[in-house]
């Protein structure tokens, strides 16, 4: 069966969705709509699709089934809620929204109207975050001790300054809730749920009125601790990057690959399996691969997004309607990850450490 997409939105992410869509062998690209007229018409051109006058218009096309939520993030709840009432399925951007309650909104719509909802986390989808978690999963590095995530690119004044609605509460959040919160959600994913927040945020090089660099200590529910650094104020701009450490070792991801894994003298690999290419060497050091130098291109350039995981989380969205099973990444894993960058800005604004629910 062939899936007919809507995208709503002709931005910048909205090129990335149609380009997913068109390597979905079951998928293919029907409309666009966005409030600028003129952006959908070009857009629609460019991708031989329709270029519908506005969102009832592509809603009530017949051979649209999924909606791809690609406005400002403020909006995401609010056009997904409409799409889910008309009985579309729904691949929201991150983060599913801004704000809890807008999530839950999202997510009771997508439930009552029997549709399937994803977030984007394309990163779960990464080759280097497929084996990271096999490792996890299996027990290679024991009882879990430390997670760190770091998001430190560079966004220039001109980008925020490019839309009105970039760098402000209401629409799109700070340094966290925009650029750093696909790296939140992989650490909560390899590490649980987080207990407890103690954090820092501040405005250092921009003039907009959310952070632009921000730092967290985490407690997890297992009695982990975890760290998160998120920041558009780092000049080049570097690789995100993740790092998992257990009792018997340390798995270490630079923009979706492991760049180095090590184990404990008595640890083994669960399975033999071990990276191509890889020598272990003595005392269970195993390194495939140095971490990449300079500026990564996603680092610098809010376009520069590797399109092969977007298209793997559309493809296991529609295996999952096909199916009738629930998409591996969910709107409760977008709201979870939304919980802990709402728990972030609550910490800094209260300077106190603030408990998540269990």
């Amino acid at each position: 069966m062939t899936h007919g997409f809507g995208i709503v939105g002709a931005g910048v992410i909205a090129a990335i969705h149609a380009d997913a869509i068109a390597m979905v062998p079951d998928a293919r690209l029907a409309a666009v709509t966005d409030v600028a007229a003129g952006a959908a018409a070009a857009f629609a051109a460019a991708r031989g699709c329709a270029a519908e006058p506005d969102l009832d218009a592509l809603l009530a096309r017949r051979d649209v089934d999924v909606v791809s939520v690609c406005v400002p993030s403020g909006l995401h709840a609010e056009v997904g809620t409409r799409a889910a009432k008309a009985g579309k399925h729904l691949v929201v951007e991150k983060p599913i929204d801004v704000t809890l309650e807008a999530a839950d909104r999202l997510i009771e719509a997508a439930r009552a109207a029997g549709v399937a909802l994803t977030v984007i986390s394309q990163h779960r989808f990464d080759p280097g975050l497929i084996e990271a978690k096999r490792l996890l999963d299996e027990g290679a590095l024991g009882r879990l001790v430390l997670g760190e995530a770091s998001t430190k690119w560079f966004r220039s004044q001109a980008y925020y300054d490019s839309a009105a609605w970039r760098g402000t509460r209401a629409m799109d959040g700070g340094s966290l809730m925009n650029q750093g919160i696909h790296y939140v959600d992989l650490l909560r994913w390899c590490m649980g749920p987080v207990a407890e927040v103690t954090a820092l945020c501040a405005t250092q090089t921009h003039q907009i009125e959310v952070e632009d660099t921000s730092l967290a200590a985490l407690r997890f529910g297992s009695g982990a601790l975890g760290t998160i650094v998120a920041s558009t104020s780092v000049f080049p701009g570097f690789a995100q990057r993740l790092e998992i450490t257990g009792t018997d070792g340390t798995v270490t991801i630079e923009d979706g690959a492991i760049v180095r894994r090590a184990y404990g003298s008595g640890a083994h690999e669960p399975g033999g399996a071990h990276e191509p290419g890889g020598a272990h060497e003595p005392g269970g050091l195993q390194e495939p691969g140095g971490p990449r130098g300079g500026a990564a291109p996603a680092g610098s350039n809010p376009a520069a997004v590797e399109v092969a995981s977007h298209a793997a989380q559309l493809a296991d969205l529609l295996a999952a309607v096909e199916a009738g099973r629930e998409p591996a990444v969910t709107g409760e894993s977008g709201r979870a990850a939304l919980e802990i960058v709402c728990a972030v800005y609550e910490s800094a604004r209260a300077g106190r450490s603030v408990t998540l629910a269990p």
